[in-house]
């Protein structure tokens, strides 16, 4: 159980970081942000808890995948944002991610990659 409290509290702790830095500076807070230290922390629980190496390396594997469709979505929400707020801007930006993710899905199917 104390470990469990441990990651939850590292990794809390990460995001509470990167909005920090954020108020801070843009530029800052979006190069933290981008960095990939909640897939690195998730590896790296992955490998502490003894998973094995197919695991570790899946979830990297899918990563990738699933971190490409959701990069349209990074350049529509500041656009949306100024047209329709913050809250209908956070809206529609899930449904352009999972329309991404979707057609995505579909066209690399094609070429042997199953994400759902």
């Amino acid at each position: 159980m104390t470990w469990l409290i441990v990651k939850y509290l590292l990794t809390a702790g990460v995001v509470v970081l990167v909005s920090e830095m954020a108020k801070r500076s843009d530029k800052l807070g979006g190069l933290v942000a981008a960095l990939p230290i909640v897939t690195f922390l998730a590896l790296i629980w992955l490998y502490v808890e003894n998973q094995s190496t197919e695991k570790i390396a899946n979830h990297a594997w899918y990563t990738f995948w699933y971190v490409v469709p959701t990069l349209p979505m990074f350049l529509a929400f500041p656009i949306l944002l100024e047209k329709i707020g913050f809250w209908w801007a956070m809206g529609a930006s899930v449904i352009i991610t999972i329309g991404c993710f979707i057609a995505f899905s579909l066209i690399v199917r094609q070429f042997g990659v199953e994400l759902w």
